[in-house]
């Protein structure tokens, strides 16, 4: 399994004012940072730019996905539902950390909430729960990362996520777009270290014109599509996107961080493997993202209309 390499850096990258370069990006869940920008993050970690992941819960109410992990001989054979539930626990920040050290970020940072569950869940209601946290304590909690890693970028969950409305998901939305507004405050958070503004907000997008591409592979290579029409009934954010960043050759990050969580990921899914890193990378070789918000006087994207770099505007 490739894991991002520092190894051939001559030297930092630094922004107009001499600080090092630093995208922080915000998860809801472990694994969540697999399927959302894991390339992105890779690229710019052997670039030498310091990338920090924040994990809000610690995926308590997840399941075991993975049929393999049931079989004979293996960790979940047998065991009732407490059972699974307690190992599962104690496996989820083990995957995590593999999967940290494989996409290669520099620090992870535990927000310290306890997963949700979905809507209407019984655990939606526990006191522990990120969808039960005060909105001014959690995002006391982020800003207080955010003055302390002092990133230029924050990458995070968009305000529009009517394809999925997991409560953890749309808490991370809501702190995030707070902290980015709060953490070069003064007046807020006197105790969360001195002030930092972050230039630049991102929100995460799967595209539509992702999806029909490797639908389109999938049908031409494999026969067959796990992306059925709900997939493209969800709503279509392409014409928000405002940066497309080439990552094709950093797809190895994506399937060995899914791979690392392997509770929660089988890898026989066509889902997330039915193309290979090569393949996916043949119909579909962009990460996108939207631009939410910038600090920069002056700044608009390039003239094509389209960013291929999360730090335009920033770089020295």
């Amino acid at each position: 399994m490739r894991k991002a390499d520092r190894s051939a850096i001559q030297r930092t990258p630094v922004d107009k004012f001499g600080n090092p370069l630093c995208a922080l990006t915000v998860h809801a869940h472990p694994d969540d940072e697999a399927s959302k920008g894991a390339p992105t993050f890779a690229r710019y970690a052997e670039l030498g730019v310091r990338t920090v992941l924040v994990c809000c819960t610690g995926g308590e109410e997840g399941d075991v996905n993975n049929p393999a992990l049931k079989e004979p001989g293996m960790p979940f054979h047998g065991l009732d539902a407490a059972a699974q539930k307690k190992l599962l626990t104690e496996m989820r920040p083990k995957e995590l950390e593999k999967s940290v050290e494989v996409i290669g970020f520099s620090k992870l940072h535990m927000l310290g909430y306890r997963d949700s569950g979905m809507a209407e869940s019984e655990s939606n209601s526990n006191p522990e729960c990120f969808h039960m946290a005060d909105i001014d304590e959690a995002t006391e909690r982020l800003v207080k990362i955010i003055r302390a890693e002092k990133p230029q970028v924050i990458v995070t969950y968009s305000d529009d996520q009517r394809g999925y409305l997991h409560p953890d998901h749309l808490k991370v939305h809501d702190v995030s777009v707070l902290a980015f507004a709060r953490a070069g405050d003064s007046t807020w958070y006197k105790n969360a270290g001195p002030v930092w503004q972050p230039l630049k907000m991102y929100y995460s997008v799967w595209s539509r014109t992702r999806f029909t591409a490797v639908h389109e592979a999938m049908l031409r290579l494999r026969g067959s599509s796990p992306f059925d029409e709900k997939w493209f009934d969800r709503p279509n954010h392409d014409h928000r996107i405002t940066t497309k960043m080439n990552v094709g050759q950093y797809f190895w990050a994506r399937s060995g961080s899914l791979k690392a969580h392997a509770t929660q990921v089988d890898d026989n899914e066509p889902f997330w493997f039915g193309l290979s890193d090569e393949e996916l990378a043949a119909a579909y070789p962009f990460e996108d993202w939207i631009l939410a918000a910038h600090h920069i006087d002056g700044y608009s994207p390039t003239v094509s209309g389209l960013e291929t770099d999360l730090f335009e505007g920033v770089r020295a």
